[in-house]
């Protein structure tokens, strides 16, 4: 991931950029924020939760903040790279969460509905 200063008529946004993304489907980006007027550090990313037991170890991860809308794969489902797995909500847009690679989910680490921030741990894939 990529870290850009943007300034759109005199307002200053930081926004972080994935790299990468050649199935087709949409990166996921970072939420669009406001610069603090001094540069400001950026805030560490939440603790992990704890691993589940059998939880694999191929991480999917938020790529923004915001609200689980719908998870799009179950515990034992093989998916390809770039498949969907999470679907979460970011400023009025629902932002597909894929698999790094191909893998079978090994575990869930949210349900529809949560609150999550940008880098937390969604799912795992084995």
């Amino acid at each position: 991931m990529k870290n850009y200063t943007i300034t759109v008529n005199g307002n200053v946004y930081d926004v972080v950029v994935e790299e990468g993304a050649t199935s087709g489907a949409p990166a996921a980006a970072a939420p669009v924020r406001k610069a603090a007027p001094a540069a400001a550090p950026a805030a560490p990313a939440a603790a992990p939760k704890a691993a589940s037991a059998g939880a694999g170890s191929i991480k999917v991860e938020a790529g923004a903040a915001g609200k689980v809308v719908r998870i799009e794969a179950s515990v034992g489902t093989a998916v390809k790279k770039g498949d969907a797995v999470v679907i979460i909500e970011s400023m009025k847009m629902e932002i597909p969460v894929v698999a790094p690679e191909d893998g079978t989910v090994a575990s869930i680490d949210c349900a529809a509905g949560d609150s999550i921030e940008a880098g937390a741990l969604l799912a795992t894939l084995n």
